[in-house]
Formats: C-alpha cells, structure tokens, sequence
C-alpha cells in the first residue's frame, strides 16, 4: 500500500502530563512527543499524496534506525551498524511504535485499531530515522 521515512532520531512516544490552569487540571501531549507525530502525519502525508485511508485490516511494518552514539569508537561504531551489538538502549521501540501509529491516524488508516499485524525492528544506523511499509490484509475489518 504505502511505504515512508520519517527523518531524525526516533522519539517514544510520552505519557500526558498535567497541569493546574487556575482551578482546573489540564493535560497535554510534550512537545517532544507533538512534534515527533507532527513530523510522521507530514512524512505519511506526502506517501499517500491525497489516497484515502483505508479501512480495512493492514499489516505495519517498522524498521528503527537509532543514531550510533557519537562517542563510540570507529571499530565499535561499525560493529553497531552492521548488527553486531544491539540497539539495546533507549527509545523503547513499542513506545516509538505508539507514536507513529498515532501519527498515521485519519492519514494511512481510519483507526490504528485496524493494525493486525507488527513487524518492529530497532537497530543502529549511521542514518536515524524509521521506515514505515503498511500493506493491506486480506479479509475483512470485524463488523
């Protein structure tokens, strides 16, 4: 169906926080966390170039691609891009996925409750980013 990268390192996907207004107690989404769905409706947005969402069943495929810390040696940096040594660290790949599907709501699919299959991989890359392949299920969306 669609395939997109959102660029940048990517950002897990924060708890609301709360605030007192007066007498009241609001909650808000971070900026961090706004801006990270911001930069995936953009990034979904322009792969589907006006397609309508689907409302039917799709499988999600990610692959996340976690800066190699600067600070690392050259010999530790390649080992970390080709795989050997595990992107073990934070962003918690499941609170990154939280966003991107929220991010893709209204755009990619009606609902993220219509996501019936994950695929998620996180590992290190001399690129950030998160590649994002969403395809169609066969079968139909429960009644």
């Amino acid at each position: 169906m669609t395939t997109f990268t959102i660029p940048g390192q990517p950002v897990a996907k924060s708890r609301p926080k709360f605030a007192r207004r007066g007498a009241h107690v609001v909650a808000y989404t971070p900026a961090k966390t706004a801006s990270y769905e911001n930069l995936v409706k953009l990034a979904a947005s322009t792969a589907m170039r006006g397609i309508e969402p689907t409302a039917r069943p799709v499988a999600l495929s990610v692959t996340l691609n976690l800066q190699v810390p600067a600070s690392w040696s050259k010999k530790r940096r390649a080992a970390a891009v080709s795989g050997t040594i595990c992107a073990t660290k934070k962003p918690d790949a499941d609170n990154v996925l939280k966003g991107i599907k929220d991010g893709c709501n209204g755009i990619v699919w009606t609902d993220d409750a219509q996501v019936v299959r994950i695929v998620l991989e996180k590992r290190y890359s001399e690129t950030p980013g998160a590649v994002v392949h969403v395809v169609e299920v066969a079968g139909e969306a429960a009644p």
